[in-house]
């Protein structure tokens, strides 16, 4: 039975960004988007568990209790890493996802050039979608070490669980993890605004209260960045009203429409020469698409966003065409990736 230690080290060498130990089969790594076998010793039931309560020490409990538990870890040679452990069939599996040993910079990232305007704004949400492991922690965590660098802030975050750990620096930060620190993101971010917050990171927006509150937030003058996992700009906004009675839409309509400044949509695709890109849509909320999110015409914001380039609006279409065009990407990961395939095939026919 490999040290686990080993095992996070040996996957991080080999470009690995997740790991999967499940009973009956070996541990997994997932390298550029696809799983591999680490070796060829299939687990057990008792190799999964002694892995588990490794990792959870004391909180073990809490999975036999609920059947799962979600934690963050620093091992050896300071790997840090977000752990899900879950119970399927009796048994119990981990899902451990590999962070960055830094907080990358933000110019690093390849994302659209708007996004840099985002560190400045002093209200108003910020939105950043896309699907689990599309590097949404890693943009929110590079945004906010860009103002903790460079504007005199006080930065609370609401995290489930605390991913990156900031060092401050022009910024008072206070990180706040979601069953330990606070009970839930409802009752953390209606505190939170009794904590006298400049900026506000809520990990991820699930349910009505915590998306009322961070209208609220908004409203009141705080920069607020949050998650949703939607897969473009337009979906993030029916997202939102969605949660809503319907007799509520129209004032959220009025409320998002007011205080969206911005929705960054990504994903992660292969590159041409191995390892991965982030491709990203970014949405600048502009006086036409205020009207649009207003009037629930959410629709034509693919549109909008097409005419908008001038503002740093970019479309995941064009985005992809882009990737294309420099060559970082095939043209078969582009038309896979696209919202419109026959738009994109169209502009990478060789």
């Amino acid at each position: 039975m490999v040290d686990l230690t080993t095992v996070i080290q040996q996957a991080k060498a080999r470009r690995g960004s997740d790991i999967h130990i499940v009973k009956g089969l070996p541990i997994r790594i997932r390298v550029d988007g696809d799983l591999q076998d680490f070796d060829d010793e299939i687990m057990t039931d008792y190799e999964c568990e002694f892995y588990a309560r490794e990792m959870a020490g004391e909180d073990f409990k809490k999975i036999e209790k609920s059947g799962e538990l979600d934690l963050a870890i620093t091992f050896d040679g300071g790997i840090r890493c977000r752990i899900n452990l879950f119970r399927q069939r009796g048994a119990v599996s981990s899902a451990i996802r590999i962070l960055s040993e830094k907080i990358p910079n933000l110019d690093d990232l390849g994302l659209p050039p708007a996004v840099q305007k985002f560190p400045g704004l002093n209200r108003g949400i910020v939105l950043v979608t896309g699907e689990t492991g599309s590097g949404k922690s890693t943009t929110l965590a590079a945004l906010l070490d860009r103002i903790n660098h460079t504007y005199p802030n006080h930065i609370v975050t609401l995290e489930d669980p605390i991913e990156y750990i900031y060092t401050p620096d022009k910024c008072t930060i206070n990180q706040r993890e979601i069953g330990t620190d606070t009970e839930s993101y409802e009752t953390g971010l209606r505190a939170i605004l009794r904590e006298d917050p400049d900026v506000i990171l809520i990990g991820e927006m699930r349910d009505l209260n915590t998306i009322e509150t961070a209208l609220t937030a908004a409203e009141t003058g705080h920069l607020v960045f949050a998650t949703l996992h939607t897969n473009s700009a337009a979906e993030a906004v029916d997202r939102v009203v969605d949660v809503f009675p319907e007799g509520r839409q129209r004032q959220i309509r009025l409320q998002l429409s007011t205080t969206l400044m911005a929705v960054l949509s990504q994903q992660l695709l292969p590159r041409r020469t191995g390892g991965r890109v982030c491709a990203a849509e970014l949405m600048m909320v502009t006086p036409a698409i205020r009207n649009l999110i207003r009037e629930g015409k959410t629709p034509q914001i693919v549109s909008a966003i097409s005419t908008s380039a001038a503002e740093g609006s970019i479309t995941m279409d064009n985005a992809l065409i882009q990737l294309y065009k420099q060559k970082i990407i095939s043209a078969d990961v582009a038309k896979a990736a696209a919202r419109d395939q026959e738009y994109v095939r169209k502009n990478t026919m060789y």
